[in-house]
């Protein structure tokens, strides 16, 4: 399957090195593995992570590609069409 999206993803600048962005907001540590918006530059959790950060954001802005920022992973994934990718 083709993916638009994936062909297109931008490379911003994490917003933040320290974390998910939205778990440190609200004072918690307990992510698992953090994920990259590829529009933006948010920093959310993974869906294994209590908040689901990464995910939510995608459904609160339909940014469509996230990358992990997890030392040795160079992965892609595009919400809109389910579908991942190596960098």
């Amino acid at each position: 399957m083709k993916c638009e999206h994936l062909a297109e993803a931008g490379s911003p600048a994490p917003q933040t090195g320290d974390g998910c962005q939205d778990c440190l907001a609200n004072g918690r540590h307990d992510w698992v593995h953090l994920r990259e918006c590829l529009t933006c530059g948010h920093v959310g959790c993974c869906d294994s992570s209590p908040g689901k950060h990464a995910t939510a954001h995608f459904h609160e802005t339909t940014h469509p590609v996230m990358k992990s920022i997890e030392p040795g992973e160079t992965w892609l994934w595009c919400f809109v069409d389910e579908v991942g990718a190596q960098k």
